[in-house]
């Protein structure tokens, strides 16, 4: 492995992923964060993180320390800056197009970027979600294309899956375990050395990119499965006037019942990588029934949401047209400011097809940043209105502080679809 004092690490991508990435390395090596958005390497160069994965002090503490000492971390958009580093980490984004098709753009043009600062004995490692063969076979010929470099004779390359789980405090980038893999046996202990280095909750070689690859996807699929098989329960449970939440508690007093809960799976993640690994199963001439059943599960529960709001609000004799809703979060997950593929708006879009009018309220999100991609009403500050019916769609903790009686009318209509609101919810999932 090189030197520590000779390891300049590039971090291209300073998403959710990458910027808690490159702010770790930068504890211990000389680190430069690369992101195409200039906007955002501003914002970093003044101490503020949007995502909100790390605090003001965390960025200008790590910033300063590469004046005194080999290591820290610099920001730019400016592929000058990273030219001379002898190992490129990608952690773009891997999102799907409008079909569900992967779209591996982002990829390309981040590995186009490398190919031309790429040197003899460099080391690019990708950790964004991938079907399995597509570092190999998609990112490396772009990779030799630009620098007219040899793969595993002149640089060699990595995998080794993201597993950030965004807005989690508790299990932050050192603490969960990290696999890795290298193009040969001897790149991959090299990898693996690196991220041991910083990494406490320690690594795993795995002993093929691919199998790396693999791995990843299925993490996140397994998950979706699961949630669409206790929304599909709510489904049931719903008709027969059973408490889910109820049920999945008592369920859960048995120590090997998995704890899902119903809700809407979107996200970077867990609502897009099931399609990447279901896509490299079609080309294979393999159609995956239980994964694609999942998805088609979960991208159902927007529509099935918003009906049942409209059912309950029918059953109170609220007319529909006109009333005014509000819904509880746009995030795709709770505690977060992360609007990435989120499901709420599949509630949203629906609940205007009865020709209601929404205003959304999460006071997790930048107000300014959210507005340019939405065309509803969107707050960031508690309700000062009154709605026909509210419906929480995303268990921020702010939420469960509110007076909901303040906003909502006399016969009003309160759905929780994340089930934290106890006996206060009208049909809560």
């Amino acid at each position: 492995m090189t030197s520590e004092n000779n390891i300049k690490i590039a971090v291209i991508g300073l998403g959710y992923v990458g910027l808690p990435l490159a702010h770790l390395f930068a504890s211990k090596y000389s680190v430069v964060g690369f992101d195409i958005n200039k906007n955002r390497i501003k914002s970093l160069k003044d101490g503020v993180d949007t995502t909100l994965e790390l605090n003001h002090n965390q960025l200008i503490s790590v910033m300063s320390n590469q004046t005194h000492n080999s290591n820290g971390l610099v920001f730019t958009s400016d592929i000058r800056k990273i030219e001379n580093c002898n190992y490129y980490i990608v952690t773009v984004p891997t999102p799907v197009d409008k079909n569900k098709k992967p779209d591996l753009t982002p990829l390309y043009k981040a590995s186009e970027t490398i190919g031309r600062v790429l040197k003899k004995g460099d080391i690019v490692i990708y950790e964004s979600t991938v079907y399995p063969g597509a570092t190999e076979e998609e990112c490396v010929p772009v990779l030799e294309k630009i620098s007219g470099l040899k793969f595993n004779e002149d640089f060699f390359v990595g995998y080794s899956p993201e597993r950030i789980n965004p807005g989690d405090k508790k299990h932050t980038v050192d603490k969960i375990l990290k696999v890795t893999s290298g193009s040969t046996p001897e790149i991959g202990k090299n990898i693996d050395d690196l991220y041991a280095s910083v990494i406490t909750a320690g690594t795993h070689l795995a002993p093929t990119i691919k199998v790396a690859e693999a791995a990843k996807v299925i993490e996140n699929s397994q998950r979706d499965i699961n949630i669409a098989f206790v929304n599909e329960l709510a489904k049931i449970f719903n008709l027969m006037d059973i408490d889910t939440h109820a049920v999945l508690e008592a369920a859960g007093t048995k120590w090997n019942f998995l704890p899902f809960k119903p809700g809407l799976v979107g996200g970077h993640c867990i609502g897009v990588d099931p399609y990447y690994l279901a896509q490299r199963a079609q080309e294979f001439g393999y159609h995956p029934e239980i994964i694609l059943a999942g998805r088609r599960m979960n991208d159902s529960m927007g529509q099935y949401v918003a009906s049942e709001v409209v059912k309950l609000m029918s059953q109170q004799d609220l007319k529909i047209k006109g009333s005014k809703i509000l819904v509880l979060g746009i995030t795709f997950k709770e505690n977060c400011p992360d609007v990435r593929n989120t499901k709420v708006v599949d509630v949203i879009d629906q609940l205007q097809e009865f020709g209601t009018k929404i205003t959304v309220y999460d006071p997790w999100i930048n107000l300014k940043e959210v507005k340019q991609q939405f065309d509803f009403k969107i707050i960031n500050q508690k309700p000062n209105d009154t709605f026909e019916a509210v419906v929480l769609a995303v268990a921020h903790k702010q939420f469960e502080e509110l007076d909901y009686n303040s906003f909502l009318n006399k016969n009003g209509v309160l759905y929780d679809v994340k089930g934290i609101i106890k006996n206060k919810a009208h049909g809560a999932l």
